[in-house]
């Protein structure tokens, strides 16, 4: 984000047309117009796993429910509000079998 060095307002995105590239311009009557000459380069994380460690998930509370991939009766749960506040919080599964180990949520 980039503000007006003249009046303080944020500087909006004029799309341009022609030989006129992408430029950052004043939504008031400023004559303030920038080019805009960097990209921005996108980042992806990595990926982390819902429990952290191993021994973690010892420690985990246990609920009956069903493994979608082994039907498995019982899994590890963890629960965290991902989403605004007035939203029901997210629940995070583990398989408690060894050989299966899925992960998965219930939104």
């Amino acid at each position: 984000m980039e503000f007006c060095p003249a009046c303080g307002l944020l500087l909006q995105i004029d799309p341009g047309t022609g030989d006129h590239r992408l430029r950052l311009v004043c939504p008031y009557v400023c004559p303030m117009q920038n080019k805009i000459v960097k990209k921005a380069k996108v980042v992806k994380k990595e990926v982390e796993p819902i429990f952290s460690k191993a021994d973690a998930m010892k420690l985990a509370p246990k609920t009956a429910t069903s493994c979608p991939r082994c039907n498995h009766g019982e899994a590890y749960f963890k629960q965290m509000q991902i989403r605004s506040a007035d939203e029901p919080m997210t629940t995070f599964y583990r398989c408690c079998r060894e050989e299966c180990q899925l992960e998965w949520r219930d939104d």
